[in-house]
Formats: C-alpha cells, sequence, structure tokens
C-alpha cells in the first residue's frame, strides 16, 4: 500500500473520530455549594450619609492631636487634598483665609497621598496655611468618611457635629459661606457696593 492510499484510509477515520468526540454529552457539572461569609471579612465602607455624626481623631504634622468632637459649637471643614493635586493647592490660600477671618469656622486638611511627614512639612514651608494639616493613609481613611472618589473633597461639618453638605471638587470661602447660610448658620452681611 502506498503512503497516499494509507492516508485516503486514514483521513475518513479522523475525520469520524473527530466528529465523535464533539457529541461528547457533557456531564452535569453540580452547582457551587455557597460559601459562609469569612469571619474576618471587612464591614462595607459606611457611605458619608451613613455617618450622620462622623468622628474624626488624629495627629497633625506639627506633633498635636486634633479631635472633631473638641470643635462642637463651630462650623468646620474637613478638607481632603494633596500635594500634587492643582484644584486642591488652588484652593488652600482660600481655605486658611477662612479659618482666620471666620470666628465661627475652623478647618483641617487631610492630606490624602503617600507621603513623609518631613516632605510634607517642606511643602507646607512653600505653601503655608493657618489650619492644621494631617496626613491620612489612602489605605486606611477615617472611618467616617467615604474614602475620597476625588480631590478635592470637602465635608461642612455643623455646629452640632452634623454633616451639613458635602462637596466634590474645588471650592471657595464663598461656597462655604452659602452651605453655612443655607444650612442655617450666621450669614454674611451684604458688601456695600
Amino acid at each position: 500500500m502506498t503512503r497516499s492510499n494509507a492516508f485516503r484510509l486514514t483521513l475518513p477515520l479522523l475525520f469520524a473520530a473527530f466528529a465523535f468526540a464533539g457529541c461528547k454529552r457533557e456531564q452535569p457539572q453540580p452547582a457551587p455549594k455557597p460559601q459562609a461569609p469569612a469571619a474576618t471579612a471587612a464591614k462595607p465602607a459606611k457611605a458619608p450619609a451613613d455617618v450622620e455624626f462622623p468622628t474624626l481623631k488624629l495627629a497633625t504634622v506639627d506633633g498635636k492631636d486634633w479631635d472633631l468632637a473638641a470643635q462642637k459649637g463651630q462650623w468646620v471643614v474637613v478638607n481632603f487634598w494633596a500635594t500634587w493635586c492643582g484644584p486642591c493647592l488652588k484652593e488652600m490660600p482660600e481655605l486658611s483665609a477662612l479659618d482666620a477671618m471666620r470666628d465661627h469656622v475652623e478647618v483641617i486638611g487631610l492630606d490624602y497621598e503617600d507621603i513623609e511627614p518631613d516632605a510634607l512639612k517642606a511643602f507646607l514651608k512653600q505653601h503655608p496655611v493657618v489650619y492644621p494639616i494631617a496626613i491620612v493613609d489612602v489605605y486606611d481613611p477615617p472611618s467616617d468618611f467615604a474614602a475620597p472618589r476625588g480631590l478635592p473633597t470637602t465635608y461642612l461639618i455643623a455646629p452640632d457635629g452634623k454633616v451639613a453638605k458635602h462637596f466634590l471638587g474645588p471650592i471657595t470661602a464663598k461656597d462655604i459661606d452659602e452651605a453655612i447660610a443655607k444650612a442655617g448658620g450666621p450669614a454674611l452681611p451684604k458688601a456695600a457696593g
């Protein structure tokens, strides 16, 4: 038998073998067993609306302790920012002026980036502000505030400790003043014009 005859005889056999293999019925797979949640599973993060009266205790870069509860009676601006964030840097002087010029407003800056304290202190020498700054661990942000979806992110806390407004994106002192007035706080007198 020549090679070409042997090939002609085996070719139909190979074709039949592949055809039957493709028709093989698959065995039914058992349904996956439901898994019990792990005992150490993390709880889902609370959205800002879930924490009506947030808590916040941290150390500032100047070595002082800062506690939101100690600010009762004041309007508090909690500002998440980073040194690499252009809009954040643009709003810093305005937040600093707001903190300095309004007796009823306190500002806290939460630097939301992976940075060493000495590097942040050097940055703040070039970009000074009058309000305290703390470094926030990006992998473990304050539990009563949602991890920022963008920077800057700012919360306005009313004198009773309740979240009055949540801002995403850059803000101005006027935005804060208007939010305070809308939430029942003191309105600033209209400028004579």
